[in-house]
Formats: C-alpha cells, structure tokens, sequence
C-alpha cells in the first residue's frame, strides 16, 4: 500500500467506528442497532432531497471483518489521504466503541497511518434524533484520570503507524473548551509524554461556529494548534421547508429540515485564518444529518464533487506556504454516513469524491 505522509499535503480524515452492533446500543436501541439502522431507513423529506443514501463498493459492512477495513485503507492511500482519525471515547476510564482501533492496533493491520480523536462529549440519543437524553455523562473526574487516559493513549502513540507532527504524536480534542483546565491537562500530557520517552505531543483542539479564531487561542488553552468545523447552524442562509400534511378535513402544515444553499455556503467553510501557523483547515464533503434528527435535521443543498472541490482549492491555497510537517488537511469525515458526510463510495456518485480529493492532492503536488 502506497502512503501519501510524504505527499505536498498531510489530509486526515476522521473515522468513524460505529458500524458494528456493541451491548450497549443493543440495549438502548435494540439489537443489532449501529450507524447503517438510520442509513438505511431515511426517507427524502422535501422535494429534491437525496435519501437514502446508500453506500457503494463497499456496502454495508460490518468493521469487525478485517477485509473491510483493508479495503477501506486502499481507497483512502489512492486518494492521497495520509490518515484517518479516529474517534476516540473515554469517559471517566470507560471506554466504548474502541473494538475497532483495538483490532487495528492488536492485529498491525491494516498498515495505514492514524491518529486518535477525543469525543470528550456526552453520548446523548442523538443517533435516534433524541438530544436530550443522556445516555453515557462525559465527565472530567481529575488529574489520576488523565493520567490513565494518557496511559492507555501511549500504547497506540509507541505504534510505528501513528501519524506525528515533528515527531510528536498528533491528538485531536473534540471539544477543548469543555475540559476543566486544560492548560494543566495539556502540561500534564507532555510532561508524561516526554517521561515515556515520546518528543513531546501535537494536541489539536476544534473550534465550532463561524467566528475567527483569536491570535493566540489555541496557546491559552496549551494546544498546538486549532481546526475551525463550519457546519450548519452556523453557517448562513437557512432555510425552512414546509410540507402540507392531511390531518382529518384540513390540511396542517408540517415543518421539515433546515435546508442550506450549499452554494452560498461553500466559501465560508474553509476558514481565513487557515493558513496562520496555529489553524488547520476542515473541509466537508457534504451534510445531511436528517438520518439521525429527521425533521429537526439540517441539510446543505447542492452538494455535489464541484462542492468538494472548491473547498479543498480554497484550504490548499491557504497552506500551501506551511513546512510539510504542519500542512495539515482535515477531512470531516471519511465514514459519517448518517450525516451525509462521507468520502466513500455511494450508488450515486461512486468514487467521485475521492478523485476529486486525488486531482487536487496531485495539482498541488505538481506545482
């Protein structure tokens, strides 16, 4: 397998691991539940809306069989992306959905890069549209906690196959601000990194909204870097769609999802500051989360491999000037089916989305 670490542009994409039933979703939500239950059973919502999506040449897999996620690493090297992230899930020393990067880390297979994620958030009944349920509580129970946490990330981090920054072993927070000092917790991490033997650590935390990223942002918080998400409803110009609905003698109307003009959108989604030192870029293939919030779900409209591509100019452009070590590219994501948001190959569009990724990695490359 070709790797594309020494490419003009280092891209990870965030991985998803939720394609494989666990006890804990077959007692929330039945057996057998995992992210293809809603895949599969959305239905479009308003004229014109793109539902199901249903997945292409690899189907409906299951992550727990080897060949699938060989294949998987296949498509993503062909494509030039040099990563995947992985989503990552501690909660106060409880970890869950780790079968998958465990069975990547246990077996050294497949021999493809990756990085961890943490989704330092509560686990909420998002998957079924039902936010305000809380089903596993993210808490931050103190210091002997983060050392554990540590402990058991050094495992994965000693792995020859984790993608580092200078040497440093890239972690990713999901939601940095919600960490209690985390100044202290990243002090904490590098002194423990730098006993264990590692260069230190590259901690990159996300930024939601549509807001700048302040000079200086992710260094208060003891971070490296900063990836600026723009996702509906930050995003501008929203839209309600309406539907009438039977209801006895009269009609009633009945709200539907926001809806987004992605033309509109698409030039907000790279954000300017992308190409400080400080700011890595995100760009998103699509979105559509109505799978999993149904009428309460946002949609952008228009999305299509020109959308994709657009971005992806955009955030190359912006850190084209950076080392190589820091030009980093992240991919939201690779597998997020049931919020339209994959790079895998669909019945509709196939492998395009993934060419578009190879053609512009390649121009770049070329200049």
């Amino acid at each position: 397998m070709e790797h594309a670490a020494d490419g003009p542009v280092r891209a990870l994409a965030f991985y998803l691991p939720q394609y494989h039933p666990i006890p804990e979703n077959d007692e929330w939500w039945g057996p057998g539940f995992t992210e293809w239950t809603n895949v599969a059973s959305a239905r479009p919502l308003f004229p014109g809306h793109r539902q199901p999506r249903i997945p292409g040449a690899l189907g409906f897999y299951d992550l727990r069989v080897p060949e699938t996620r060989a294949a998987q690493a296949e498509l993503a090297a062909s494509a030039g992306i040099a990563a995947f992230c992985y989503w990552h899930y501690w909660f106060g020393g409880r970890r869950i959905l780790d079968n998958v990067f465990e069975a990547v880390l246990r077996s050294r297979h497949p021999a493809f890069p990756f990085a961890l994620a943490w989704a330092n958030q509560s686990w909420t009944g998002i998957w079924h549209g039902a936010e305000s349920r809380i089903l596993i509580e993210q808490t931050y129970p103190g210091d002997e906690d983060h050392r554990r946490h540590f402990e058991y990330l050094a495992t994965a981090f000693s792995d020859d196959r984790y993608f580092k920054v200078d040497g440093k072993p890239l972690f990713y927070i999901y939601e940095p601000r919600a960490l209690p000092r985390i100044a202290d917790v990243a002090a904490l991490w590098r002194r423990l990194a730098a006993q264990a033997g590692f260069d230190g650590l590259y901690l990159v935390g996300e930024a939601k909204g549509g807001n700048a990223v302040p000079d200086g942002a992710a260094a208060r918080m003891g971070l490296d870097a900063i990836v600026p998400v723009r996702l509906p409803p930050q995003a501008r110009h929203p839209r309600e769609w309406l539907r009438q609905r039977s209801r006895g003698a009269r009609l009633v109307s009945v709200r539907g999802p926001t809806v987004y003009d992605g033309e509109k959108l698409v030039d907000d989604l790279v954000a300017p500051e992308a190409g400080r030192a400080d700011v890595h870029p995100c760009v998103i293939p699509n979105w559509d989360n109505t799978p999993r919030s149904g009428r309460r779900g946002r949609v952008i409209e228009g999305t299509s491999p020109a959308f994709f591509a657009r971005q992806l100019s955009t955030a190359l452009a912006a850190i084209e000037h950076k080392p190589l070590e820091t030009r980093l590219l992240f991919i939201k994501s690779w597998n997020e089916w049931a919020e339209g948001n994959y790079l895998e190959p669909d019945r509709d569009k196939g492998t395009a989305l993934l060419d578009v990724l190879r053609g512009r990695l390649s121009t770049t490359a070329a200049h």
